[in-house]
This record gives structure tokens, C-alpha cells and sequence, in this order.
């Protein structure tokens, strides 16, 4: 037994966030020890894991009156001078700077610019500090001797990107200068939404947050499936075989031939609908080449002197199946897209091993 009188923590480092006592095996503690808390700091008992008292600056004789969540659990034996096992963090509650980045790069809309999508790049630093040390401890410090920068950055980049991209998305940008004038109000109430949901879940506020201009990086469309949903690629893909179009007159036979059907006006506007506006146009051509197919079917067999009747048209995969039959519809409309060279053999590969995997999902 190692009875512990008067502890402190003096020496701490510019990246440490909590600093454990003892730092291996547990102290034992007794009333009347005192204990040292430091100028932004504070020092939290912690038992069985669970974070209990907390003690600001200053001096502290240990007793029932500063302790009293802690002496109600291990309770008092003789003259309260019966020794205790318990954990002692200490928490910095200094201002700490994190260098951040869009790794990886956050997706943006732009309808009628280009491929109709880009992925934005920027980095920065953030100043966070601890304002709940309770939750922080929870999340990142019991049970380690100590806590520092690099233990958490991964759990803070990950967030931050997570909440920019929806606050982007709620903004309704849809140009790179309207981005960066997102970044400007990051200083503002943008900023506060952004701290309090970093104070939810870890106990750490944001201070400020400085960020360099979006940089728009250019890619391939079917780079861009790794970042956007397929509805958006599939617009994406749309657009691009208008455009491919628009400058090769002579390819209006070819987009008839890969399954587009439309004028290239036509092709160009359906790839700027909503998805709300695309879905009515999709299920009116789907009706119309329904009735083409079965006046086809019904010619076919008036010439051949036969009555049979005419097959049903294959039903359309819907966007987001929720079912194993719509699972497997979807499957296989990616099939007939790779056959009509409507997507790469790479894409194809990607998007069936995921789709595959929510069919097994299903029960």
C-alpha cells in the first residue's frame, strides 16, 4: 500500500489534455491528504471508472465536505483516516491549436457548372479547450496515464469534416465563392452550432477556426461515386454523355443506342432536375417505351400471322431499395448498364460488391 499525502501536477506538457496519479496502478488515498490543483487546471477523482468529484485551483484538504460523492461511495471507518483506491486526472484546460484537412475532400452540388459536381479541399487550425471535463474524461481519459493531442486528432477531424459537410449541405451553396463564403461565417453563428455539437459528444468547445479558400479539385465522374450518392452520379454520368454529344453532333444514334432516348437539349436538362422532377420524367418515358414496345411486339406478330400475347416490360430498379427484390432489381439494371456502356467495368465492379452486400444484409 502506498499512501499518497500531497500530489500535484506542475509539468504539463503543451499538447496534454489529462495527466493520470498515480500513472501506473492506483493510489491510495486517505482524508486529510491535500491535494495541488494548478492555475487552468482541474483534478478529478475517478473510481471503478466512474468520473466522480472534481477539484478547481487551488489547495485542497481532502475530506467529506470537498468529496462528497467519493466518502458516500467507499464510505468513513475510524477518525475518517481509512485509506482509499482511487484514480486522480488531471485535466489542462488551456487553449490547444489542431491542424486540420478535408481528407477526405467534402462533395459540393454545382447544377449547370461542369460535371454538376466538385469535391472541395482546404485546411486550417481549429482552437479547441475542454469545457465539460467530465464527458471528456468519459470519452478519451479514464484508464490511460495520459492524454495528448495526437490521442484524439483522428476523433476531431472526423467530426469537424462530418459537421461542415452538413452544415454545407443545409447552406445550399452551389458555386465555389458561395462555399468560401461559408468558410467566412464559420467565424460567426455557424461557429457556435459547430462547438456545441463538439461539446455534446466530447466536452471540448471550438474557439476559433481559421480555414484556407476552397480549392475545387476536377475528377473523373466515376471518381466522384466514391463521394456522392448514386442518384447524383447517376446525373452526373447523364450530363456527361450530353455533353460528349453536344460537341459530336453526329453521335445522336449512340446516345439513342446507350439507352439515353432523349435530345441532347432534353439530356442536358433532365441532368439538372431534382431527383423529384427526374423520377416523374423517368416513369413517363418508362410508360412510353412500354407502349413502343408493345406496338413493336403486336406489329411483330401481325406479320408473322401469331397471337402471342406481348412480354410485360422489365420493371425499373428504384433508387434507394429497401427489399431483396429491389436489391436484385437494381443489380441487375447495373448490368445493363455496363452492357450499353453506360458505366466503367470499375464502377460496375464497386457498386455491385455494394449492393451485393445489402442484399445479404436483408433478411
Amino acid at each position: 500500500m502506498r499512501i499518497i499525502d500531497v500530489i500535484d501536477h506542475v509539468n504539463v506538457m503543451d499538447d496534454e489534455f489529462s495527466y493520470r496519479e498515480p500513472q501506473q496502478g492506483s493510489g491510495d488515498w486517505r482524508f486529510g491528504s491535500q491535494v495541488i490543483v494548478g492555475e487552468s487546471q482541474i483534478a478529478v477523482f475517478v473510481r471503478a471508472g466512474e468520473a466522480l468529484d472534481g477539484l478547481k485551483t487551488g489547495r485542497h484538504t481532502l475530506s467529506v465536505a470537498n468529496l462528497p460523492i467519493l466518502s458516500s461511495i467507499i464510505g468513513l471507518a475510524t477518525s475518517g483516516r481509512t485509506p482509499f483506491t482511487a484514480d486522480l486526472y488531471f485535466l489542462n484546460l488551456k487553449d490547444i491549436q489542431v491542424a486540420w484537412g478535408t481528407n477526405p475532400p467534402i462533395p459540393l452540388e454545382t447544377p449547370g457548372k461542369g460535371m454538376g459536381a466538385v469535391l472541395l479541399s482546404t485546411h486550417g487550425n481549429i482552437t479547441i479547450a475542454i469545457t465539460d471535463p467530465m464527458r471528456f474524461l468519459k470519452k478519451f481519459a479514464v484508464g490511460k496515464p495520459v492524454c495528448r493531442l495526437d490521442n484524439i486528432k483522428n476523433n476531431v477531424q472526423t467530426k469537424l469534416l462530418g459537421e461542415l459537410t452538413v452544415l454545407l449541405m443545409a447552406s445550399k451553396v452551389d458555386s465555389i465563392p458561395a462555399a468560401n463564403g461559408f468558410l467566412g461565417d464559420l467565424e460567426g453563428a455557424a461557429l457556435v452550432k459547430l462547438s456545441e455539437q463538439f461539446e455534446n459528444e466530447f466536452g471540448i468547445q471550438i474557439k476559433s477556426l481559421d480555414a484556407n479558400p476552397f480549392r475545387a479539385q476536377q475528377v473523373s465522374p466515376d471518381e466522384l461515386m466514391n463521394y456522392v450518392s448514386l442518384e447524383v452520379y447517376e446525373r452526373i454520368k447523364r450530363l456527361e454523355i450530353a455533353q460528349a454529344a453536344a460537341s459530336n453532333p453526329g453521335t445522336g444514334g449512340s446516345l439513342a443506342g446507350a439507352g439515353v432516348g432523349l435530345g441532347v437539349g432534353q439530356a442536358i436538362g433532365q441532368a439538372m432536375m431534382s431527383p423529384e422532377q427526374q423520377a416523374m420524367q423517368q416513369q413517363q418515358q418508362m410508360m412510353q417505351q412500354m407502349m413502343m414496345q408493345q406496338m413493336m411486339q403486336q406489329m411483330a406478330q401481325n406479320q408473322q400471322g401469331g397471337q402471342q400475347p406481348a412480354a410485360p416490360a422489365p420493371a425499373a430498379a428504384p433508387a434507394n431499395p429497401t427489399t431483396k427484390a429491389e436489391v436484385q432489381a437494381l443489380i441487375d439494371s447495373l448490368d445493363m448498364k455496363l452492357a450499353n456502356g453506360e458505366i466503367s467495368e470499375a464502377t460496375y465492379s464497386r457498386l455491385v460488391a455494394k449492393w451485393e452486400a445489402k442484399l445479404n444484409e436483408l433478411p
